[in-house]
């Protein structure tokens, strides 16, 4: 059985190991989230030592075939957000 993580169980353990509010520490966790994401949106890379990196990929445009009327579709180019874990992350979940 696993125990899974989400935003307000984080933030109950941030509030937790920082001895704050579980309000504060939500505000925490919330302000961490939003500034990645910010910082990913304005095209910046995001590094976090020990953790791994955040960053922008450019999927090129492409062409794809509708599966309904098998029509030729043109997918247009899009940006993603990719995660690339650090060796100690990996290390630290082996």
């Amino acid at each position: 059985m696993t125990n899974d993580l989400n935003k307000k169980a984080l933030a109950e353990v941030v509030a937790e190991k920082c001895n704050v509010t579980k309000k504060a520490a939500s505000e925490y966790v919330d302000a961490v989230f939003s500034t990645i994401a910010d910082a990913l949106a304005n095209g910046s890379k995001v590094d976090v030592s020990g953790f791994g990196k955040f960053s922008v990929k450019v999927r090129a445009a492409r062409t794809g075939i509708n599966p309904a009327t098998k029509a030729t579709i043109e997918i247009p180019e899009t940006k993603v957000p990719v995660f690339k874990a650090s060796k100690a992350l990996k290390d630290n979940v082996k």
